[in-house]
């Protein structure tokens, strides 16, 4: 749908308060009393309106309608527009064009919003046919955001509607937003997977248990509402999205992400200037303020009386047309004020002061009124019986509420709802510290320990008038139990605020460290940071600072500044070796691994000198398979690969050995995986590749998802296996979209290579590489410039292929496997007439083969060799090299043998011999999906003079590539819930897919499927 420009307009109200407002109003109830005569006769010619009229007839009465949030009845919201507007002048003015609704459900009538309101219809009209839609509205506070939401909200007939609005005091408080959607309807969560049932079950408080896996959670969330869309299409609508805790956005937005051929809409309303990363990508809808028009008429539909033409004109550009601003006028001046204009010089008020409107409303309500809103801002909940318990300790009864009710300013029903979220925020900041105080010490008073401690634990610390042990205590163990049920966020804000109830300054201290890890975790860096310079100015000894030094470290690192973590980790590792040398040695593998990411964008010690450090840190009694491969990485970047190829083998056949805990997997198989492939261990590096992306989902670490994804995609495309790469590629965009994290996709680049797309490989870089440098993340740039290589070499353009291998050559210590750039410079060198060059490259390369001894290694030290030998030597060589190849998991690399062997025989003459290991070659690209190769070796074997047809787009696969993820999942005989647990998508998606895989193959059953996967029948897609 894209960014729609508005015709300016919004839900006309009528003036608030108006014939229900009670006595102690005074002049205002008389006022609003004439408005609302005005509004019937109003009502009285839009009955009149002729058929061919835009115009819509009034809706009926008692209907529930909202703006801004506001619930209240339709007899107090103008919800029509005027056909007909006359001025205080007595000339008649045509009103703005609405749009006309009949649709069972009688929406509230939308004046000007033509395009608006056809936007929303469009997406309503896709979800009832079976698709999904998500829509952004955006615009500033009072535009009419949550009007159009009531249009939609209104016109959905035929449609479930489930709504939420973000509140700015339950930003801490983990699925908050998320339970007002969710919570209706949870008895279906026994439709779903166990492990998202009990996700579900956890992160809602049902149970207890470790903190659920937030990608789970959003798994679940799709599921359920997937099954509240088999029964009719729902349409959910978010208001004040910016004011959602971070799981609920995070959740809802990796459901938005993933609803494909569900019928569901999900529309959200967010304020204009504020940058949600979560909504990112999604269509928005712009909503701007009311053209001068539409807002004069509705300024003058709020005020009784005649209006001065020149104040009305000066008060509708001072407003910019923002709708809730010429609303609320009615409660700030008489129409003297305004015919007159003394009261006005800049009395408007702008929308960063709706506060002070609502202020003056609330001054003219009784105390006890008063007393009784603070308590309803105060509890975030909206639990009525909570409210009327704590309103019982303060003597307040139900007869507190009336004067509110009546005045529209709150609803007291099954939940406390406030008529607008910033008049929550403008009670209670409106009121005195101790009276806030009050508010919630009878809130804490009033909540159960036993089911409900840490909002008992929150409300007991800010009725704290001053630092308190026993109340930091409570908040502490507290944050715990928020963790417990998902709330990483809640949690550090708990132990923010125990850190500031401390009196204890060493304590206060520790209390700080805690909380700025826990910041860290809810990806709250800048809070993080704070906390860290609380707990600095305390008593701290050296081991606490040194704990503090690795947090900032790993903050750093977090956000990818690698070359700023490595000194960081290094001086903390440095200081920990006095006091717990296991940590110290911990530390200086997490900044080896920060400097071998940094390469040569270090900015601080080198890759050279950490491992230096490493080298010299003290050593435990007994040594650990950590311990084992500390020793073996600082070995290979001191003393060389050569030199370290023992001690290698020895630390990667400890993990083969020993069982790997979750938390050793997490830390070490990425470690433990480039050291199998620096030994060119094709077996290991594949199992622990494996290993490392099984522990990931195991655990739920998600953060730690993408990486081991990206790993796990080199072997596949290593192996040939460009289908199962291209699934992970895709996994791995899912998962850094659903966190919300930063990955550089590297993986994408490595598949673009090697299936030869040169334009989708040029689009990649120059979107990352800047980003790489940036970060100092120069291993990333090596893998670039050595992807770059290969691309080249496969398209022939050996000179631009040694230029790129050359730029990572140049770092000799960057930590990518020199295997694979010396396989590509040597190739391009010889090809380009460097052969001395090349020459000295394959010695280089043998030492590491050569000691290593595997097939893989001495295959490729075979093929590269033959590739600077003369005539005699070189045929036996590449004969070597592919019985080799062939004994490893490496398709690729024997592929290429097949090539280079085949171009080496035409260049000798023997065409018949060469044709064979050509067409041999040929066929093995073209299965693997490597297109550039694939065409390389059509143009040798037409070279012998054979007639190979050139392969078009339509032999490259008829599947999707989402379709031929799915396929391959059915082949390892996953049932459809399975499926969307792993590929992130809902079991409804699943089934449409397959629906379609069916049609394109002619076949009906599973059972088909999978005999065509044995005989290899099925047209898989490459890209």
């Amino acid at each position: 749908m894209g960014q729609v420009k508005p015709i300016p307009a919004c839900m006309i109200e009528k003036a608030p308060g108006a014939a229900e407002m009670p006595a102690h109003e005074g002049d205002n109830a008389e006022r609003a009393r004439r408005a609302n005569d005005k509004q019937i006769a109003s009502c009285r010619s839009v009955e009149a309106a002729p058929q061919n009229s835009e115009l819509v007839a009034p809706p009926e009465q008692n209907v529930f309608a909202q703006f801004r949030g506001h619930l209240v009845r339709s007899n107090t919201l103008i919800q029509y527009p005027l056909p007909a507007h006359t001025s205080s002048r007595g000339d008649t003015r045509a009103a703005g064009p609405a749009d006309a609704i009949s649709n069972g459900h009688r929406a509230p009538a939308l004046l000007g919003r033509r395009r608006e309101c056809r936007t929303v219809d469009q997406l309503l009209e896709s979800v009832r046919a079976g698709r999904s839609g998500v829509l952004i509205l955006r615009g500033e506070s009072g535009v009419g955001k949550s009007a159009l939401l009531e249009y939609l909200a209104g016109m959905a007939s035929g449609c479930r509607v489930a709504r939420a609005a973000g509140v700015e005091s339950e930003m801490t408080l983990a699925y908050a937003g998320l339970h007002q959607i969710c919570g209706p309807v949870l008895d279906l969560r026994e439709r779903l997977p166990a492990p998202q049932r009990d996700a579900l079950a956890t992160a809602f408080g049902l149970r207890t248990g470790p903190a659920p896996d937030p990608f789970v959670v959003g798994l679940a969330v799709l599921g359920l509402l997937s099954e509240i869309a088999r029964e009719r299409p729902l349409v959910c609508v978010v208001d004040d999205a910016q004011w959602l805790d971070t799981a609920s956005a995070l959740a809802l937005a990796f459901v938005s992400r993933r609803l494909l051929m569900n019928s569901i809409g999900l529309v959200f309303a967010v304020p204009e200037s504020w940058e949600l990363r979560e909504f990112s990508g999604f269509p928005e809808l712009a909503i701007s303020g009311l053209n001068a028009g539409d807002a004069g008429a509705l300024l003058e539909s709020v005020l009784a009386g005649r209006l001065d033409d020149r104040v009305r004109d000066r008060i509708v550009c001072e407003s910019r047309g923002i709708p809730l601003t010429l609303l609320k006028l009615a409660y700030r001046v008489t129409p003297a004020d305004l015919a007159g204009g003394f009261a006005l010089p800049d009395v408007m008020p702008s929308v960063n002061r709706i506060e002070q409107t609502f202020l003056r409303r609330l001054a003219l309500l009784p105390v006890e009124s008063r007393r009784l809103l603070l308590l309803a801002a105060t509890e975030s909940r909206g639990d009525v019986s909570l409210l009327w318990r704590a309103a019982g300790r303060l003597g307040l009864g139900p007869d507190a509420a009336v004067p509110a009710q009546a005045a529209g300013l709150v609803d007291i029903g099954v939940h406390v709802q406030f008529s607008h979220p910033l008049l929550r925020s403008a009670v209670y900041r409106g009121a005195s510290v101790p009276d806030r105080r009050e508010a919630h010490r009878v809130l804490a008073e009033v909540t159960d320990l036993a089911t409900d401690a840490d909002h008992r634990a929150w409300h007991r610390a800010h009725a704290a008038d001053a630092p308190d042990e026993d109340v930091a205590a409570e908040l502490e163990r507290s944050a715990g139990l928020a963790a417990a049920h998902g709330g990483v966020a809640a949690a550090a804000a708990f132990l923010g605020k125990a850190t500031e109830l401390t009196p204890d300054p060493a304590r206060r201290a520790q209390r700080a460290l805690k909380a700025a890890q826990a910041k860290l975790q809810a990806a709250g860096f800048g809070q993080a940071i704070s906390m860290l310079a609380t707990a600095e100015a305390g008593p701290l000894d050296e081991l606490l600072y040194a704990r503090v030094d690795l947090t900032r470290a790993h903050i750093a690192f977090a956000q990818g500044r690698c070359s700023e973590a490595s000194p960081l980790l290094l001086t903390a590792a440095r200081t920990l070796e006095r006091h717990d040398v296991g940590l110290a040695r911990e530390a200086y593998l997490d900044a080896l691994k920060a400097a071998m990411c940094a390469g040569h964008l270090a900015n601080g010690p080198s890759l050279f000198e950490v491992a230096q450090a490493a080298r010299a840190a003290p050593t435990p009694p007994r040594a650990h398979k950590g311990d084992l491969l500390l020793d073996a990485l600082a070995a290979r970047l001191i003393d060389g690969d050569v030199a370290a190829v023992n001690l290698s083998k020895r630390a990667i056949q400890a993990f083969c050995d020993e069982d790997c805990s979750i938390q050793e997997g997490l830390r070490l198989l990425w470690l433990t995986s480039a050291t199998a492939v620096d030994l060119w261990d094709d077996g290991r590096w594949d199992s622990f590749s494996a290993r490392r992306v099984e522990i990931a989902r195991e655990a739920g670490a998600i953060s730690e998802l993408p990486a081991a994804l990206t790993s796990r995609i080199y072997v596949h495309l290593f192996a040939g296996k460009l289908a199962e790469a291209s699934s992970l590629v895709r996994e791995a965009q899912s998962v850094t979209e659903a966190t919300g994290g930063n990955l550089v996709p590297y993986g994408a680049i490595g598949l673009a290579a090697w299936q030869g797309r040169e334009d989708d490989v040029h689009t990649l870089i120059d979107a990352t590489m800047s980003e790489a440098v940036a970060r100092g993340e120069g291993i990333g740039v090596t893998l670039i410039h050595w992807a770059s290589a290969l691309l080249f070499n496969s398209l022939c353009r050996y000179e631009d292929a040694l230029a790129a291998a050359w730029e990572v050559v140049k770092y000799p210590r960057a930590f990518v496997p020199p295997g694979w750039v010396s396989i590509e410079l040597i190739e391009a060198a010889v090809r380009s007439g460097a052969t001395e060059l090349a020459t000295d490259v394959v010695e280089r390369l043998s030492e590491t083969t050569g000691a290593s001894g595997t097939d893989w290694a001495l295959g490729v030290e075979a093929r590269s060799r033959a590739l600077v030998s003369d005539t005699d030597a070189a045929e036996p060589l590449y004969r070597e090299a592919i019985e080799r190849l062939d004994r490893t998991l490496i398709r690729v690399d024997l592929a290429r043998a097949c090539l280079l062997y085949g171009e080496w025989l035409r260049r000798e003459g023997r065409r018949v011999d060469a044709r064979e290991q050509l067409h041999r070659a040929y066929n093995m690209f073209a299965m693997i999906g490597m297109e550039a190769f694939a065409e390389r070796a059509r143009r040798e074997l037409i070279a012998t003079g054979e007639k190979v047809p050139k392969r078009g787009v339509e032999t490259r696969g008829q599947l999707t590539p989402q379709e031929e993820q799915i396929t391959r999942l059915v082949r390892n005989g996953l049932s459809n819930p399975e499926i969307g647990a792993q590929l992130f998508i809902s079991c409804r998606t699943v089934e449409w897919h397959l629906r379609n895989v069916f049609s394109k193959l002619s076949i009906s059953s599973r059972k088909q499927l999978r005999m065509a996967l044995s005989e290899g029948k099925l047209p898989f897609a490459s890209a």
